[in-house]
């Protein structure tokens, strides 16, 4: 992992983490980081704080480290904000680390035959604060890999150009204009249920 700019230190805490269960336990120790910035891995483990994408790409790289491709998705909604996943597969299942401030939004165990049935199970948790069902498309996993060269584990720069990479991915529509149409907003009840644990910016 040197070669990757990982101190030893670095590399034994991502290690400790063991599972991508783990790596998920990690970001939920976390607070969620209210801020316009998009830190690399290194340092969300040094403030050791994280919002949507900085939880994602920190998750990616500790995958790594774990063995897996650090794979992002990008989820992208309408009147509501997109999201980030960081996925991986366990015996030809999909599964899906996230931090987020909405409780339905998060970890996902590696159960799912594709990344579109991924994708679905977070179809009715995806709303909005007025209850809205938000979710409309998905994009190609996107490796990390690709950018070692511009030091994204561990640069102190922000890495808002993951972030506009991920726009120009391909994504696939998830709802033709006659289903959305016909959508309906979720239940109070469900609503409060999402919000648990919901850290408003002070």
């Amino acid at each position: 992992m040197h070669d990757l700019g990982l101190t030893p230190r670095e590399v034994r805490s991502l290690r400790a983490l063991r599972t991508p269960y783990g790596v998920q336990r990690a970001l939920e120790a976390m607070p969620y980081h209210h801020a316009s910035t998009a830190w690399s891995p290194r340092r969300v483990l040094r403030e050791w704080t994280a919002h949507c994408l900085e939880g994602a790409i920190f998750a990616a790289a500790a995958l790594r480290v774990l063995g897996f491709p650090p794979l992002l998705l990008d989820l992208v909604a309408v009147q509501d904000t997109d999201h980030v996943l960081a996925v991986y597969r366990t015996r030809e299942r999909w599964g899906a680390i996230a931090k987020s401030n909405f409780a339905g939004l998060r970890y996902r165990e590696p159960v799912y035959r594709s990344v579109r049935e991924l994708v679905m199970s977070y179809f009715d948790d995806y709303i909005n604060l007025r209850g809205d069902r938000t979710l409309r498309a998905y994009s190609r996993p996107l490796n990390l890999a690709r950018f070692d060269r511009r030091r994204w584990m561990t640069t102190e720069a922000d890495l808002w150009w993951i972030a506009e990479h991920l726009v120009g991915v391909p994504h696939t529509r998830l709802l033709t204009p006659a289903m959305t149409r016909a959508l309906r907003r979720t239940d109070r009840r469900s609503l409060h249920a999402g919000l648990v644990g919901y850290r408003r910016h002070r």
